[in-house]
């Protein structure tokens, strides 16, 4: 069996739910403070005296700089206990989320968003690694389950609940209310998280040895045709629902909110069917995917189809974030947390890449061509996933050779 993959060193023997949860909460709070301006973009630009469009941007300049955290953390921090490096991070959203609400203006708000980027790319870029640091191998794809779930609570429910008490409190309120979470979980994780010793000190942890390894560039490009594909569709769906299958808003908002918790449903139930390998399942929820958009593409006139149709597309897509932190986990422990960060910016770039990708084809085409296109890279990314990682050591049974 060669180096990267060898069993995870020995020491994690009981596993740290606790933290685990704590953990999964943080990810929850990070999704929604990404998204929240999105739901609250009208009056925050009113309150902010500025355009909506510089407001919409707040979100882009998080996201390019949680690119760049997830690339450089493990490097940057590869001698340090990850438990006050996470306490920092969790500190750090605190401080973002309470500085935009009371940020006097745009350019304050704006600052507090990037450091918002630090956080969202440091803990991303560390989780994985982080659920071989808390539980046993064997419960890591369950761990996952649950920090990604966090994800997709946040998902479902930050856009509604923002707009909803933005309303009631304001978008200033609604910032209150996000610090005050965050500063109870950051309490609960101080008592919560166990030491986490560098495993990894050496040369060989860096971010250049990591993308050196072999597979995972490969691996990497069946994260960006899987992530990718959908993201071409799941940034202009709406638009479908309502010009092809008629939907009203009401309509509109109960298939949104499917999407979002056979999402969930998904991340919930996939660890128990990872454990005979991942090469295949890969490859099948790609597929599925596939699938069930060339069914919503053919269906899409009936609005009780589209539904149907965009909830299944839902339950496999949910899967997808999982799958390919526990390949990495199996396939590199001892480098777990820069190729997670690998990992981590292979994703962001997607979905940037996918939403640009949508919406070209939206305006040339119309409506229907993303659903076509998402479907057609999909279909791709099965197809690559079982050339690509054939051979790889992605099963227990290699893991335990």
């Amino acid at each position: 069996m060669s180096q990267q993959t060898q069993t995870v060193p020995a020491g994690v023997k009981t596993a740290s739910w606790a933290a685990v949860w704590t953990l999964a909460v943080v990810v929850a709070l990070l999704n929604a403070a990404e998204q929240l301006p999105a739901s609250l973009l009208t009056p925050m630009a009113a309150g902010l005296d500025a355009s909506e469009g510089l407001i919409g941007q707040s979100v882009t300049a998080t996201a390019i700089c949680a690119i760049a955290t997830s690339l450089l953390i493990a490097p940057v921090t590869r001698r340090l206990d990850r438990r006050p490096v996470l306490l920092v991070l969790s500190g750090a959203l605190v401080v973002s989320s309470l500085v935009v609400a009371v940020a006097p203006n745009a350019g304050i708000m704006l600052a507090a968003r990037l450091v918002l980027g630090l956080t969202v790319g440091g803990v991303w870029g560390l989780s994985a690694s982080l659920a071989l640091r808390l539980v046993p191998s064997a419960d890591v794809p369950k761990a996952l389950a649950i920090i990604f779930g966090g994800g997709s609570v946040a998902m479902v429910a930050a856009p509604s609940l923002g707009a909803f008490f933005g309303g009631i409190v304001g978008w200033r309120g609604v910032f209150v209310g996000l610090t005050v979470i965050a500063a109870v979980v950051l309490v609960a994780q101080f008592f919560t998280l166990p030491s986490m010793r560098s495993r990894s000190a050496g040369k060989g942890a860096g971010l250049g040895a990591a993308l050196r390894l072999p597979g995972l560039v490969l691996g990497m490009a069946g994260v960006m045709l899987m992530f990718g594909g959908g993201q071409i569709l799941r940034t202009y769906i709406r638009p479908y629902l309502e010009q092809t299958s008629g939907m009203g808003t009401d309509e509109v908002s109960l298939t949104l909110f499917l999407l979002g918790a056979t999402s969930l449903l998904g991340t919930v139930v996939v660890p128990r069917f990872l454990a005979s390998g991942l090469r295949g399942p890969l490859a099948l929820i790609s597929a599925a995917q596939a699938a069930s958009l060339v069914a919503l593409f053919v269906l899409g006139g009936s609005p009780v189809a589209a539904m149907a149709c965009t909830a299944v597309w839902g339950f496999f897509l949910g899967m997808v974030s999982v799958c390919w932190s526990t390949w990495v986990t199996r396939e590199y422990p001892d480098h777990a947390e820069p190729a997670g960060g690998i990992l981590v910016t292979a994703i962001q770039g997607s979905l940037m890449i996918g939403a640009m990708i949508g919406g070209g084809f939206i305006d040339a085409r119309g409506v229907v061509a993303p659903v076509l296109a998402a479907a057609v890279v999909l279909a791709l990314g099965a197809v690559y996933v079982l050339a690509a990682l054939r051979g790889r050591a992605t099963t227990t049974e290699g893991e335990n050779a």
